[in-house]
């Protein structure tokens, strides 16, 4: 099931929206400021974002930036504003989409269905390169064939870590997502115990996945 973040101050609208996607079969997580939408992201992540750009702590571009940086999910504009400058900057954000209001709910849902089967927000569901195998669905890691058994911590590390392969990832960024849903922080010097407790259980010799770039933060290789 596809998990929607959905950042609009309207209350009606915010929830006629949540009502027509949940019919859809989408999962659905309602947020009313910038505020509220980085912790929900933060704690929940999602498949992709309806987002509006005037909020009561902001404009959403600096959120769509900061979501592209973290991980390229969809971000599809919900505005008012239909002037070419505001269409460009939502663009020139990351944006994948804009839709001005007041807009229908079929044509919002066609947009959304069109993104998705172009493959945007698509999650890799395994990783397999012969030795490690990770299936993301199950939450299951086998390393030689055999299992290998991860924390929930570890887990979300690797998830994230493969999820942005090649791509650095700050220690800031890696903090953020990494909030236990029970409310359990995690500091750096915790990040750092949970990064070498997955590389001694997913690492030998041969083969190496996960580099420490000093004073910035961590890198999947493969």
């Amino acid at each position: 099931m596809k998990k929607i973040l959905i950042v609009e101050d309207d209350w009606s609208l915010n929830e006629g929206i949540c009502h027509a996607l949940s019919k859809e079969g989408y999962e659905v997580v309602p947020a009313h400021s910038l505020k509220e939408a980085n912790t929900l992201y933060s704690q929940n992540g999602a498949d992709m974002i309806l987002l509006d750009v005037n909020l009561p702590d902001g404009e959403g571009f600096a959120f769509c930036r900061q979501v592209k940086e973290q991980q390229g999910i969809p971000v599809l504009f919900l505005t008012a504003r239909d002037l070419e400058e505001d269409a460009l900057e939502g663009y020139d954000a990351g944006a994948d989409d804009y839709i001005t209001k007041p807009f229908s709910i079929k044509v919002l849902l066609k947009k959304m269905d069109v993104m998705f089967k172009r493959g945007l927000g698509d999650r890799p569901q395994i990783f397999q390169d012969g030795y490690l195998m990770v299936d993301f669905d199950k939450a299951k890691v086998e390393v030689s064939g055999e299992e290998c058994l991860l924390t929930p911590t570890e887990f979300r590390l690797l998830r994230l870590l493969i999820e942005h392969r090649g791509k650095l990832l700050t220690y800031s960024v890696l903090l953020e997502r990494l909030w236990d849903s029970n409310g359990q922080f995690v500091d750096k010097h915790t990040l750092a115990v949970n990064v070498n407790r997955l590389r001694s259980k997913i690492e030998n010799e041969k083969h190496r996945y996960i580099s420490n770039v000093y004073g910035m933060g961590y890198q999947w290789l493969s």
